[in-house]
């Protein structure tokens, strides 16, 4: 782990962007270079290059250092950063602030490559992340970045909300790894949730596609809900593994329930239920026991499914019902697509909008929770998917 400091960047860096540089070459602009301080104006330093010649900070590259140049002496070394091979008075023209800015990027490209943990502190935040600082460069910790217990788990979404959750960070230090850096664009991507993906990937080698697993629902969002699990005892037992202390048998310590499960998955607002659903938080609620089936695990990340643990309510549908039946259902929800219309517990079929011309006219000839006759134009039992129209008077 390191700290921002400023200093601490550029003397790491110095010897491996010296070495790159590689001073035998001819000199170019761009180049990093170190000089010996022999003279010092009011507004400009004069370096000894050696067989280079003599360099000159001045103009706007002093100003712009000026608070650090005044703590220099003759005969002290300083890098600086080839701004022009020669200007009207013979010198070479040199740039400190591009130099260290120069040094302060190398450093945090070897951080990535070595992927070294950062201890940053959080300065802002806006509704997509976290705002911090590394010595001078402006860092951007994404939401999706966060460690699980650090995402705002905010219902319905409401970004107000997502950013008076993610404010309570400010002034407070993360350790994180650089995700992300692009030199010329000037970012600088972190991660919290990185340094937890060795420990997440040795985690996820018990499991696979198709486990059965336990758990309690920690958020709910407006895209799903997220749950903390485990394998369940019986599945354990099979694999020959010591089950994990459930909260009863750790009355008393605080943390039971956090010891109780291992890992963290997403279920889908998709996957809550086999019907349609508008609202996660109508159908789960934080604190929730359950079981669910893990349906994907990619990236680290894992994908649960509650509805995979019941009846598929579509199976068999075609011996019930068939193209050109007509039905009875009730309208539930209007989109630009047409109106959804439930006619059986959880199954719910689609008049498109080409069936009314406009949506005008939709909302006009249909209302919401009224139920009308329709006849099916077409039934995918494999896409859960119903196709129809209204039925006509006659």
């Amino acid at each position: 782990m390191f700290f921002t400091s400023r200093a601490t960047f550029i003397n790491i860096a110095m010897k491996d962007l010296l070495e790159k540089n590689n001073f035998s070459k001819p000199l170019q602009i761009g180049k990093i270079i170190e000089g010996k301080i022999i003279g010092k104006g009011r507004s400009a330093i004069f370096l000894d290059l050696g067989a280079f010649g003599t360099g000159i900070i001045y103009g706007k590259e002093f100003q712009e250092t000026k608070e650090k140049l005044k703590d220099l002496k003759i005969g002290d070394t300083v890098f600086a950063k080839i701004v022009d091979l020669e200007n009207e008075e013979g010198y070479i023209e040199l740039s400190l602030s591009q130099a260290s800015n120069e040094l302060i990027w190398e450093e945090l490209q070897q951080k990535k490559e070595k992927a070294e943990q950062i201890l940053v502190k959080i300065l802002g935040a806006n509704k997509g992340g976290l705002l911090t600082d590394v010595s001078g460069i402006g860092g951007f910790l994404p939401v999706s970045q966060l460690l699980p217990e650090h995402y705002p788990r905010v219902e319905k979404g409401e970004t107000s909300q997502i950013l008076k959750e993610l404010q309570k960070f400010i002034g407070k230090e993360m350790e994180v790894k650089i995700f992300d850096l692009d030199k010329k664009q000037g970012k600088l991507i972190l991660s919290e949730k990185s340094k937890e993906d060795e420990k997440i990937k040795k985690l996820l080698e018990k499991y696979k596609t198709g486990d059965i697993v336990e758990g309690e629902i920690t958020g709910v969002t407006d895209f799903g809900a997220f749950m903390k699990f485990s394998l369940i005892p019986a599945a354990r037992q099979k694999r020959g593994e010591t089950p994990l202390p459930s909260a009863e048998s750790s009355k008393g310590k605080k943390n039971a329930e956090e010891k109780e499960f291992e890992l963290e998955g997403l279920i889908h607002i998709s996957e809550i239920d086999w019907q349609l659903i508008e609202d996660p938080s109508e159908f789960i609620k934080v604190g929730q026991k359950l079981k669910a089936k893990i349906i994907e695990i990619s990236n680290g990340k894992v994908s649960l499914s509650l509805k995979a643990l019941k009846k598929d309510p579509w199976e068999n549908i075609e011996q019930k019902h068939k193209k050109g039946d007509v039905i009875e259902g009730k309208v539930t929800k209007f989109n630009p697509f047409g109106a959804f219309v439930q006619f059986e517990d959880k199954i719910q079929g689609l008049v498109h909008i080409s069936e009314f011309a406009t949506q005008k006219k939709m909302t006009e000839t249909l209302e919401i929770n009224k139920k009308y006759k329709f006849q099916i134009l077409q039934i995918e039992p494999k896409e859960h998917r119903m196709s129809l129209k209204l039925a006509s008077d006659k």
